[in-house]
């Protein structure tokens, strides 16, 4: 006996009532891409900068970049990307996009 495909249509989203009004939640934008990236970057610039004070001034080091202290030059860069992506997170929220109710079309 075949399956009935009424099952399988999606429901509706309410268009009026009090599930219509609710806003979206904060947690809607907790896994926003930026914020997974500003953390990325956040990490690992934090590791690399603590890499760069503790044996930056090695003379291996120096002579494998050629007398730069790469480890805290990158590191400082990464947190100041992470700072950026963060406050781009903070300035422009996400929005979700929800359809006017069928009056108003």
């Amino acid at each position: 006996m075949p399956r009935s495909r009424d099952n399988a249509r999606p429901q509706p989203i309410p268009t009026s009532g009090p599930a219509a009004q609710t806003p979206p939640s904060r947690s809607s934008s907790l896994f926003d891409l930026r914020s997974v990236i500003a953390l990325l970057f956040g990490v690992y610039g934090l590791v690399l900068l603590i890499m760069g004070i503790i044996s930056g001034d090695a003379p291996a080091n120096l002579a494998k970049t050629g007398g730069m202290n790469l480890n805290l030059d990158v590191g400082i860069a990464m947190l100041i990307t992470a700072a950026l992506f963060a406050l781009w997170v903070r300035l422009r929220p996400l929005r979700i996009i929800t359809p006017p109710p069928p009056d108003q079309r």
